[in-house]
């Protein structure tokens, strides 16, 4: 992950990533439990390391998989083990659409793919769990899930330089999905997205 170019250190990650996190959930006016958003503290933090992508009990050295073969793979495990891969399923879903959205528009999944499949996927970890307060920290996940994305991107804005977005893909994405941060950043760049415009589904 990229960061301001101010920024030459962080000794306390989970620190760094927990301001980042209250902010932007401010920023979105989106509301969560403490559980919820210290999730999103350490999914960020876990993240850092590359190999935090890949799916879990991967032989034979880490693999990356579509998110279609890490459905499978989940609803393929025995019962008491399908929850651990479909976090797993949620967490790829909503670190890749919050991060990587504006590249994802042009791809033949787009973030609407990443936001029904971790949503779902989220609902099933919940579903899976024995322990009340991960039922709710998970059953949150997947009701709030397009919401966080759009933290998620908040961030990922605020730790990306913006001379390297690239504003095309930006005013797509906002086509799209008419997301507010999109919008925002646009007029940042000095374009006014035009309201009249139909998304693209429509």
């Amino acid at each position: 992950m990229k960061v301001n170019s101010s920024l030459t250190l962080v000794a306390q990650p989970q620190d760094f990533f927990r301001e980042l996190v209250t902010e932007a959930l401010g920023k979105q006016k989106v509301t969560t439990q403490p559980e919820t958003e210290f999730y999103l503290v350490n999914l960020l933090n876990r993240f850092m390391a590359t190999e935090s992508l890949y799916a879990p009990g991967a032989e034979g050295g880490a693999k990356n998989e579509p998110l279609a073969l890490l459905l499978k793979e989940a609803l393929e495990q025995p019962k008491a083990k399908q929850g651990t891969y479909f976090k797993h399923l949620g967490d790829i879903s909503l670190y890749t659409a919050g991060f990587f959205q504006a590249s994802l528009n042009r791809k033949l999944v787009d973030v609407d793919y990443y936001i029904g499949m971790g949503g779902t996927a989220y609902q099933h970890a919940a579903a899976q769990s024995n322990e009340g307060t991960l039922r709710s920290l998970f059953g949150e996940l997947a009701h709030k899930f397009a919401a966080l994305v759009e933290v998620l991107a908040e961030i990922s804005d605020k730790t990306s330089p913006r001379a390297e977005k690239d504003i095309l893909r930006i005013y797509e994405l906002w086509i799209k999905t008419r997301s507010g941060r999109a919008a925002k950043a646009l007029q940042e760049a000095g374009i006014v997205p035009n309201k009249t415009l139909k998304k693209d589904w429509q």
